[in-house]
């Protein structure tokens, strides 16, 4: 087994939803790799903050009936390294169409072990949608689990061997600070306590470089001010990283339109 399969049961055994055999593996998996721990913290933190932001809803049958035809018709990998003795003699399914779901049936549960294929992915998925309304898009629990491209850059970052980081504190209190990592070309920029936004107002990331600002991109704080966001672009040695407020969308010329909120010397 490796990681990124690793990663897929520690989804599903955040959302109990492995069969006996699928969680056998994931626990031995786990005692064989205990540093994989990280994709069990993650996903458990994925849906402890699903179950706190969302309220209970009481969705209609017809979603649960289309929930469940659109997840037959997903694409699903054949990984090489662990063939289902089941899935070799089956029925192709996904050629004949979805089979007709009762709304008023139970969530199908399998007796037996079933490997790493569509099965896994069809409880999986169906484990998901017990959790949250997820409409009728067609969301796989790869995407739900996944960290923001922001983090997983700042991981990268931080693991580099010649990551650094400068913070400041601004008069308001807002605490910034900036990594970035010459060796994997990427910028983050962390932050807590930024103030709220007026409607049709947005915070932008800029490079300062001399004194040529260099747009690197828009983000939005969390209720608390705290934003991981990545800088779009390369960093040059000596940048000072900026934010101002700007409309919607981006400063519309290119160029700041208030005086820095934030300022981050990295020299």
């Amino acid at each position: 087994m490796n990681e990124r399969d690793f990663a897929d049961l520690a989804a599903g055994h955040a959302l109990n939803a492995l069969s006996d055999a699928d969680e056998r593996a994931y626990q031995e998996a786990l005692a064989g790799h205990p540093q994989w721990e990280l994709h069990v913290r993650r996903a458990a933190d994925a849906v402890a903050a699903i179950s706190d932001t969302i309220e209970p809803v009481e969705p209609p049958a017809s979603v649960r009936a289309s929930l469940f035809a659109r997840i037959s018709e997903l694409p699903q990998e054949q990984p090489a390294f662990a063939a289902d003795p089941l899935e070799s003699d089956a029925e192709d399914f996904a050629a004949a169409g979805p089979a007709p779901v009762d709304p008023e049936a139970d969530v199908p549960r399998p007796a037996a072990s079933f490997g790493w294929g569509r099965r896994r992915w069809f409880t999986l998925a169906a484990s998901v949608a017990a959790v949250l309304v997820l409409g009728f898009g067609a969301v796989t629990v790869g995407q739900l689990m996944a960290p923001p491209a922001a983090v997983v850059a700042l991981e990268q970052i931080e693991q580099a061997p010649d990551a650094r980081s400068a913070s400041t504190t601004m008069a308001d209190g807002t605490v910034a600070t900036a990594h970035w990592s010459p060796s994997t070309g990427q910028s983050v920029l962390v932050t807590d306590g930024m103030p709220a936004l007026a409607s049709g107002t947005t915070y932008e990331l800029w490079f300062v470089r001399g004194e040529t600002p260099i747009a690197a991109g828009t983000f939005e704080p969390d209720a608390d001010g705290k934003a991981v966001a990545v800088l779009d672009g390369e960093m040059h040695a000596g940048d000072v990283i900026a934010v101002t407020i700007e409309p919607a969308g981006g400063s519309p010329d290119g160029t700041p339109s208030t005086e820095p909120v934030v300022a981050v010397a990295t020299a």
